[in-house]
């Protein structure tokens, strides 16, 4: 048993809370699968293909901008929201790294 993290997580992990907190939702998830690759979608756009309030739409998309998940760009009176796909890559690479390093224990161990 490893003991080190019981009073804190690694620096590089404490980043990543906020992330998987937002993605614990299955209305941002679909958010997020809206988008096509490279796609910016306003607001508007989102909130008309939801069966959510616009309020409750606020919100969610408020936790993905927070996680940093989504960023935004002002492009005269609209608000652009696109994927930041290079946070959601460094995340799982993160938490791939983590379990291939346990799978590769295991491996060891079973030899």
């Amino acid at each position: 048993m490893k003991t080190e993290y019981l009073n804190q997580i690694p620096d590089s992990w404490a980043e990543t809370a906020e992330i998987f907190t937002a993605l614990g939702d299955s209305h941002r998830q679909r958010i997020l699968l809206l988008f096509e690759p490279n796609e910016q979608l306003t607001i508007s756009q989102i909130v008309a293909v939801f069966p959510l309030s616009r309020t409750a739409m606020t919100h969610h998309l408020n936790v993905l901008r927070d996680a940093k998940l989504l960023t935004s760009e002002k492009i005269g009176k609209e608000v652009f929201l696109k994927v930041n796909t290079e946070l959601l890559l460094h995340t799982f690479s993160l938490l791939g790294g983590f379990v291939q390093n346990l799978h590769s224990q295991e491996r060891n161990q079973d030899e």
